[in-house]
C-alpha cells in the first residue's frame, strides 16, 4: 500500500462517524451468538416466561433504536448550528470526535445484540445473554444522557474554539517539533541549482487542495535517483488538473511520475494533519463572522483571540520549516514551500484588526496579545509584532475620535475589557483630556 493510499485510508475513517458504528453491528452479533453458547454449554436459564422476556427484550430494541436514531439527529443538528453561527469549516472537527463515535457506536451494539437476542428466546430464556442485554440497556441510558449534554456544550463557541485550538497546538508540535534556539543556523532559501532550468516537469492530474506530502518519500525517490525535487504548490493550495506539480533538477529521468503523484495527498478541502495555518484560518473566520454586522458579538471574537493568542506563542517559539531538505550526506534532496513567521502573524491579526476596529474591546484585546508576544518571545519574533501594534494604534486613533478612547484603546487587556487597571484608564484619560 503506498503512502497515498494509507494517507486516504487513515483521513478517511478519522473524518467518518460511520465506521464504528457499522463495525458494532458485527461486534453485536458476535457477542450474542458465543453468549448464547456459553448459557447453552453450562445449562443456565432465566427463571422468567418465554412471553415475557420477549415482551421486554422488543422494548429494549425498540427503545434502543429510537437512542440511535435522536444521537444520529442531534449530531446533524450540531453539524448545521455550528457551521451556521461560527464556520463551515468546523463540521469535520464535530465528526471527528471520539467520544460520539463510541456513544453511537455502543448505541448501534446494544440495539444488535438486543434484537439478535430476542429471535434466540424460545421456551427457555438464555440467563446471561438476556442479563447483558438489559443492563447494557440500562447503561446506554446514562450513556445517552451524557452524549446530549456533551452535544449541547459543543455548540458553545468556547468549546469550539477550544477543540480548534487543541488540534491547532498538535499539528504545530507535529510540523514544527523543534525549539527555536537563539543561535538558530539558517537554511539559505536560495540555490544554484533552482537558477537553472529543471529537466523535467511533472503536472498535476486531478483538481483539488494539497492536504499533505510525504516527505521522506520524496527525499528518498530524489536520493535513488541523485536528482532534486521542487514541490511546487504549498501545503493548503489548490491546484487544477493540468497545473504543475513537480519541478525536477539535475537528473531523475528515472524517476516514476506515478510514484511522485502518489507522494502528494489531495482533497475538496484542506485539514490540520499537515497545515498548522489551517487552524488559524478556522479560528479567524470564526472572530470575522463574530464581528460582522449582521452577529456583532464581540465576545466571542475576544474568545477566538484567546485561542490565536496561544497558538501564536507555541508557534513563535518554534523552529519553522526551511522548506530545504537534505539527505543522509548533506545534499539538498527536496524544495517545498511553507509558512513563515511573518505570514501566521499576518493572517493572525491583519483581518480582526480590519472587521474589529470599531470595537475597543477587540483593540485591546489584540494589544494586550501582542504586547505579550512582544514580551515573551525571542527579539528575532519581535520586529513583525512591533509593526502589528503600530498599525493597530493608526487605525484606533483613526476610529475612535474621542481621546480618552484613543487612551483607552491603547492600554491592552487580556479580557478585551474589564480585565485592566480602572484607575490607570481614568488617569490615562483624563491627562489625554487635559
Amino acid at each position: 500500500m503506498s503512502w497515498l493510499d494509507q494517507y486516504r485510508l487513515k483521513l478517511y475513517v478519522r473524518n467518518s462517524i460511520w465506521i464504528f458504528p457499522s463495525l458494532s453491528i458485527f461486534a453485536g452479533l458476535i457477542a450474542v451468538t458465543l453468549l448464547n453458547r456459553v448459557d447453552h454449554a453450562l445449562d443456565w436459564k432465566l427463571n422468567l416466561g418465554a412471553d415475557t422476556a420477549q415482551t421486554v427484550m422488543g422494548t429494549v430494541a425498540a427503545s434502543m433504536f429510537t437512542v440511535v436514531v435522536v444521537s444520529s439527529s442531534a449530531v446533524l443538528v450540531a453539524v448545521q448550528l455550528a457551521s451556521a453561527q461560527l464556520t463551515p469549516r468546523i463540521i469535520l472537527l464535530v465528526y471527528r470526535s471520539r467520544l460520539r463515535k463510541l456513544c453511537v457506536s455502543a448505541f448501534v451494539f446494544t440495539f444488535t445484540f438486543s434484537v439478535a437476542a430476542l429471535v434466540r428466546i424460545e421456551s427457555t430464556v438464555p440467563l446471561l445473554t438476556s442479563y447483558v442485554a438489559a443492563y447494557g440497556f440500562l447503561l446506554n441510558l446514562a450513556l445517552f444522557l451524557y452524549f446530549i449534554d456533551s452535544m449541547g456544550k459543543t455548540l458553545r463557541p468556547s468549546s469550539a474554539l477550544q477543540a480548534v485550538g487543541s488540534a491547532g497546538r498538535e499539528v504545530i508540535q507535529s510540523v514544527y517539533p523543534s525549539k527555536l534556539k537563539i543561535e538558530q543556523p539558517s537554511v539559505s532559501k536560495s540555490s544554484e541549482i533552482l537558477k537553472k532550468d529543471p529537466r523535467r516537469l511533472i503536472r498535476n492530474e486531478t483538481d483539488g487542495v494539497v492536504l499533505a506530502f510525504d516527505r521522506r518519500g520524496l527525499i528518498s525517490l530524489a536520493e535513488r535517483s541523485n536528482c532534486l525535487i521542487e514541490l511546487i504548490p504549498e501545503v493548503g493550495d489548490f491546484v487544477a488538473a493540468g497545473d504543475p506539480l513537480f519541478r525536477i533538477y539535475e537528473g531523475g529521468e528515472d524517476i516514476n511520475v506515478q510514484s511522485l503523484r502518489n507522494a502528494v495527498a489531495l482533497g475538496q478541502e484542506r485539514t490540520l494533519e499537515q497545515d498548522p495555518m489551517y487552524a488559524f484560518r478556522i479560528i479567524v473566520d470564526i472572530a470575522s463572522k463574530a464581528l460582522s454586522p449582521a452577529i456583532n458579538d464581540p465576545t466571542t471574537a475576544v474568545l477566538a483571540i484567546d485561542q490565536i493568542h496561544h497558538l501564536l506563542r507555541d508557534v513563535g517559539s518554534r523552529s519553522l520549516a526551511e522548506g530545504r531538505e537534505t539527505d543522509r550526506n548533506g545534499q539538498l534532496r527536496l524544495v517545498y514551500r511553507t509558512s513563515n513567521w511573518e505570514d501566521f502573524v499576518l493572517l493572525a491579526v491583519t483581518e480582526i484588526r480590519q472587521y474589529g476596529r470599531d470595537s475597543i474591546q477587540i483593540v485591546r484585546r489584540l494589544r494586550a496579545m501582542l504586547d505579550n508576544l512582544v514580551e515573551t518571545l525571542p527579539e528575532k519574533r519581535a520586529p513583525m509584532l512591533r509593526l502589528e501594534l503600530t498599525l493597530l494604534e493608526a487605525s484606533s486613533k483613526r476610529t475612535f475620535l474621542d481621546l480618552y478612547d484613543q487612551a483607552l484603546a491603547e492600554t491592552g487587556d487580556l479580557q478585551g475589557m474589564g480585565g485592566g487597571d480602572t484607575k490607570l484608564h481614568e488617569r490615562q484619560g483624563v491627562s489625554a483630556i487635559a
